[in-house]
């Protein structure tokens, strides 16, 4: 975390990582794979694994059926950013 450089990347990932957190924690609350996840959702696993990895940045409606699959509520808030230094 010592350069300029690498701290920015992290920065810019940490709301992607956050999110996969999300619902990988979800996802294992309710019980479920990935697989039993992506038969819920009348998807693959693979689309599953992306998710889950914080590469892909899902849309509202995904997030939804995320929330449907594993009997949870999506809420969706905006949070003040930490003070730059």
């Amino acid at each position: 975390m010592r350069s300029m450089a690498y701290r920015r990347a992290h920065e810019e990932l940490a709301a992607e990582l956050d999110l996969a957190s999300v619902l990988i924690r979800a996802r294992v609350r309710a019980g479920l794979t990935q697989e039993q996840l992506a038969d819920r959702m009348e998807t693959s696993q693979s689309v599953i694994a992306r998710l889950e990895s914080g590469r892909s940045r899902p849309s509202t409606q995904t997030l939804e059926r995320v929330a449907a699959a594993t009997g949870t509520r999506l809420k969706i808030r905006f949070e003040r950013s930490r003070a730059r230094a």
